[in-house]
């Protein structure tokens, strides 16, 4: 397995600091407003790169925060005349409601800033007492020239910062790139008692106190989009790798690409970004899961009415691929053939394939192409079997339906095609789809056609399609 690592400028070979395991910290919200499509794309991301590590036997230790402590929640709360904590606690329970429409599975822990003040000021100390930050006024600020290697991950020199600096920069650092660890305490602001005086966290230290905390030092990935990369991750390489000295803070840094519109870069700042709940109200969130994953991580990904409608046509495709497997559940084993040897085939290379592209930095781009390619065999293998051309080998299509509903799960798609329809239907909604075929077969024995055509066209209105087979009625949506 290789990774793209941000801090190298290149891929290399994974090696996990401790065998089997694998240690990931992400940075996570700031819940002051509601997710948006730009929250969605690292989350979805890192999700897949977990389901793929577990589904390569590794143990994944997953963390991330949720800075609850930040000048946007406090802005906003002055705003509405509510506290902090009811706007941190408001888009924290959005943000997971989003997430689990888009089959996002939780992180082993999501640590808050507001319930890490000891271990943050006890580094913000330790780097004071170390040289390499400095109190002023009631502020503690993090010296960058103290940091020889400052600037290593996002490439920048110091005295290009230094020179491009504005000029109405704080006055009291020693450097205009010098950043707050502590900041002093404002009239009706949230703060917490320090040796420097009343105040609260900076934004960068935060994570670099929770991630050492809860996942040790060198741990493997650290991820998020890639607008952190400066200033965030940069300080915090620098005030970790300070306080813990020798070892690095983190083994592999990702960053995924930005989501832009008319390529141009999506932000708040802009006004042209989108939140992902009213996304929701026109796509299904699976669609949108399958949008964001139909393009590497890495790369820039250009949101679009087009693009959703176009992944919606490609998802649709995939779940015909299930259907016809759901079906073939139901034909009992007839033999061996040539078609069932072709499709076995088919399925090992497709995983091979599979495993490949996610083995490149998570491609999970080439990794779709080979779900396609399977699915036209379990469609075409289908097909033959249904129209009668040939036996069919139930011990040799399970084997190639398990591999696709194996890349299903990594992928995070189909969970409902899946899981819904696999056990004969033993879910409420294919019980009553059982009943409405029922009763419309039953219609048109009687030759009673206008009643069956109206089950037929409400069907159709709510999405849903029927379809006649050698085996009977299948629906399916549309």
């Amino acid at each position: 397995m290789r990774v793209y690592n941000t801090l190298t400028r290149q891929k290399e070979e994974f090696v996990p600091r401790d065998p089997g395991k694998v240690s990931m910290y992400v940075c996570g919200v700031t819940p002051y407003n509601h997710p948006h499509i730009g929250n969605a794309r690292p989350f979805v991301t890192w999700d897949i790169i977990k389901r793929y590590l577990e589904q390569c036997g590794y143990q994944v230790h997953h963390v991330q925060n949720f800075t609850d402590i930040d000048d946007k929640i406090i802005r906003t709360a002055k705003q509405e005349g509510v506290t902090w904590e009811v706007i941190a606690n408001r888009y924290i329970a959005s943000y997971f409601a989003v997430m689990d429409k888009l089959n996002v599975r939780r992180a082993d822990r999501y640590p808050r800033v507001s319930e890490h003040i000891p271990e943050i000021i006890a580094m913000v100390q330790g780097l004071v007492d170390k040289g390499f930050a400095y109190a002023v006024d009631g502020d503690v600020y993090y010296s960058v020239e103290k940091f020889p290697e400052y600037g290593k991950l996002s490439g920048r020199n110091l005295e290009d910062m230094k020179a491009g600096a504005r000029v109405d920069i704080d006055d009291r650092k020693r450097h205009p790139m010098d950043f707050a660890l502590w900041k002093s305490a404002k009239p009706e602001e949230p703060s917490w008692d320090s040796p420097w005086g009343p105040g609260r966290p900076g934004w960068h230290i935060e994570c670099s106190a929770m991630s050492l905390k809860y996942l040790g030092q060198s741990f493997d990935f650290h991820g998020g989009g890639s607008d952190l990369i400066f200033p965030h991750h940069e300080n915090e390489i620098a005030q970790s790798e300070a306080c813990i000295g020798g070892e690095p803070f983190v083994r592999y840094w990702l960053h995924n690409g930005f989501i832009t519109l008319n390529e141009e870069k999506m932000s708040k700042s802009l006004g042209n970004f989108f939140l992902v709940k009213d996304i929701l109200a026109h796509y299904s969130a699976e669609i949108l899961r399958f949008f964001i994953v139909s393009t590497h991580y890495r790369s820039p990904l250009d949101f679009s009415d087009e693009r959703l409608t176009e992944a919606g046509r490609s998802l649709e495709r995939l779940r015909t691929a299930v259907g016809n497997c759901l079906e073939l559940n139901k034909v009992e084993h007839t033999g061996e053939n040539d078609a069932a040897k072709l499709l076995h085939k088919s399925a090992v290379q497709a995983q091979a394939e599979f495993f490949a592209a996610m083995d490149d930095d998570f491609n999970t781009a080439l990794a779709i192409s080979s779900m396609f390619a399977l699915a036209k065999e379990l469609n075409i293998y289908y097909s033959a079997v249904s129209s009668g051309k040939s036996e069919h080998d139930a011990e040799a299509y399970a084997i190639a339906r398990d591999i696709y509903f194996s890349m299903a799960e990594v992928l995070g798609i189909l969970v409902e095609e899946r899981a819904g329809k696999l056990e004969g239907g033993a879910g409420l909604i294919n019980q009553l789809m059982d009943i409405i075929i029922e009763l419309r077969q039953a219609a048109r024995q009687q030759k009673d056609w206008g009643t069956a055509d109206k089950i037929r066209d409400k069907l159709n209105a709510a999405g849903i399609v029927l379809e006649d087979s050698p085996q009977g009625v299948r629906w399916k949506h549309r």
